[in-house]
Protein backbone atom coordinates (compact mmCIF):
# COMPACT_ATOMS: atom_id res chain seq x y z
CA UNK A 1 0.00 0.00 0.00
CA UNK A 2 2.81 2.89 0.53
CA UNK A 3 4.40 1.84 -2.33
CA UNK A 4 1.24 2.49 -4.25
CA UNK A 5 0.95 5.65 -2.68
CA UNK A 6 4.42 6.30 -3.54
CA UNK A 7 4.12 6.01 -7.11
CA UNK A 8 0.61 8.12 -6.87
CA UNK A 9 2.46 10.79 -5.67
CA UNK A 10 4.71 10.78 -7.91
CA UNK A 11 2.32 10.39 -11.11
CA UNK A 12 0.73 13.62 -9.41
CA UNK A 13 4.09 15.61 -9.31
CA UNK A 14 4.89 14.53 -12.86
CA UNK A 15 1.87 15.40 -14.39
CA UNK A 16 1.45 18.57 -12.43
CA UNK A 17 4.74 19.71 -13.17
CA UNK A 18 4.14 18.80 -17.20
CA UNK A 19 0.79 20.74 -17.34
CA UNK A 20 2.84 23.82 -15.76
CA UNK A 21 5.69 23.76 -18.19
CA UNK A 22 2.69 23.44 -21.69
CA UNK A 23 0.76 26.42 -19.86
CA UNK A 24 4.23 28.26 -19.50
CA UNK A 25 5.19 27.88 -23.01
CA UNK A 26 4.76 30.25 -25.86
CA UNK A 27 4.80 31.01 -29.31
CA UNK A 28 6.70 33.68 -31.28
CA UNK A 29 5.61 35.34 -33.93
CA UNK A 30 7.75 37.06 -36.87
CA UNK A 31 6.49 39.34 -39.28
CA UNK A 32 8.20 40.23 -43.11
CA UNK A 33 10.46 42.75 -41.54
CA UNK A 34 12.31 40.50 -39.13
CA UNK A 35 10.46 41.80 -36.55
CA UNK A 36 9.36 38.99 -33.66
CA UNK A 37 7.21 39.10 -30.37
CA UNK A 38 6.29 36.41 -27.85
CA UNK A 39 2.29 35.38 -28.62
CA UNK A 40 -0.09 33.07 -26.00
CA UNK A 41 -2.41 32.90 -29.31
CA UNK A 42 -2.15 32.18 -33.17
CA UNK A 43 -4.14 34.23 -34.00
CA UNK A 44 -5.09 34.64 -37.44
CA UNK A 45 -6.46 38.42 -37.80
CA UNK A 46 -3.44 39.31 -38.60
CA UNK A 47 -2.89 41.25 -42.09
CA UNK A 48 -1.81 39.21 -44.79
CA UNK A 49 0.98 42.01 -45.94
CA UNK A 50 2.58 41.32 -43.09
CA UNK A 51 3.29 37.69 -43.35
CA UNK A 52 3.09 36.55 -39.76
CA UNK A 53 4.27 33.00 -39.38
CA UNK A 54 4.90 31.13 -35.76
CA UNK A 55 7.44 29.47 -34.13
CA UNK A 56 7.71 27.30 -30.65
CA UNK A 57 9.70 28.27 -27.74
CA UNK A 58 12.44 26.83 -28.46
CA UNK A 59 12.96 28.39 -31.82
CA UNK A 60 13.68 31.58 -30.10
CA UNK A 61 16.54 31.11 -28.47
CA UNK A 62 18.48 29.55 -31.83
CA UNK A 63 17.19 32.57 -33.69
CA UNK A 64 17.40 35.64 -31.06
CA UNK A 65 20.45 37.36 -32.48
CA UNK A 66 19.03 37.73 -36.38
CA UNK A 67 15.66 38.85 -35.60
CA UNK A 68 14.80 42.02 -34.03
CA UNK A 69 13.20 41.56 -30.68
CA UNK A 70 9.96 43.51 -29.55
CA UNK A 71 8.88 43.83 -25.86
CA UNK A 72 6.70 41.47 -25.04
CA UNK A 73 3.10 42.97 -24.19
CA UNK A 74 0.77 41.82 -21.22
CA UNK A 75 -2.09 41.64 -24.28
CA UNK A 76 -0.60 39.89 -26.82
CA UNK A 77 -3.90 40.67 -29.15
CA UNK A 78 -2.37 42.97 -31.86
CA UNK A 79 0.97 43.10 -34.19
CA UNK A 80 4.15 45.29 -35.11
CA UNK A 81 5.10 46.88 -37.78
CA UNK A 82 8.35 49.14 -38.75
CA UNK A 83 8.57 48.71 -34.55
CA UNK A 84 5.17 50.18 -33.92
CA UNK A 85 2.60 47.99 -32.05
CA UNK A 86 -0.82 47.81 -33.74
CA UNK A 87 -3.95 46.10 -31.47
CA UNK A 88 -6.69 44.48 -32.84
Amino acid sequence: MRNLLKIGALSAVVAVGALAATAASADVACNRYNECWTVHERYTTYPTTLGVIFHDDAWKAAHHRHYHWRSDRDNDKGYYSHGVWTPF
